[in-house]
């Protein structure tokens, strides 16, 4: 009596080992360029930002936030004028700014609505809420943010392997040291890593990352 039950042959064991391989290796490439158009977009949302900041400079003699000539330029009803003292709002803050409600009208928000006002970046105008990075954070003009002198785009939320790609295409790549630093309470702007730390890429541990202009 013939045998009907049958096992696979070792051919066909082959094929599906390798049709598993090919699965698992497209979607391991596909997670790296999503990594990388990440780290481009952050990158370019750095970049961006300060030439906007520059141009602004140039075009009012100003920093957007600080303009003290801002409400003659645009009117009191649409924005509020900072002091004109040539710092964005308090140095070295160490927490992130309430745009939603406590800190709308200072400094440190209105930089934003500055910006939008002027053409420089886009967005509804009226509003004085951060744009977000391209892993949903948001974003942070501050002065003296984690011991950086003059004023500092602030990019949160950042897993080690972005925030090292960043701070090594900006600078040194060590978040201690530099003109790019980082911090690991995503939440907090006071305090930055010592110089001899480094990033940790764990999937877990999620850094801000701020830039001195």
């Amino acid at each position: 009596m013939k045998n009907s039950q049958g096992g696979f042959t070792l051919v066909e064991i082959a094929i599906v080992l390798v049709i598993v391989g090919l699965l698992l290796g497209g979607v391991l490439k596909g997670q790296e360029l999503i990594t990388q158009a990440k780290i481009k977009n952050i990158a370019n949302d750095l970049n961006g930002l300060s030439a906007a900041v520059y141009g602004y400079q140039d075009r009012y003699k100003k920093f957007p936030g600080d303009d003290d000539q801002a409400e003659g330029r645009w009117g009191a009803s649409v924005t509020k004028n900072g002091n004109g003292n040539g710092v964005l709002g308090a140095t070295g803050v160490a927490a992130f700014f309430d745009c939603v409600a406590t800190d709308k009208d200072g400094e440190n928000c209105r930089f934003w609505q500055h910006l939008r006002l002027a053409g420089f970046i886009g967005g509804d105008s009226a509003s004085t809420l951060p744009p977000q990075n391209a892993v949903g954070g948001v974003l942070q003009a501050q002065a003296g943010a984690l011991g950086l002198s003059g004023m500092a785009i602030c990019t949160p939320n950042l897993l080690g392997k972005i925030a090292n790609a960043i701070d090594a295409q900006f600078d040194d790549g060590k978040p201690g040291t530099g003109q790019v630093r980082g911090a690991d309470d995503p939440t907090k702007l006071g305090t930055k890593l010592a110089d001899s730390a480094t990033y940790i890429d764990d999937a877990n541990t999620v850094y801000v990352v701020c830039k001195s202009l």
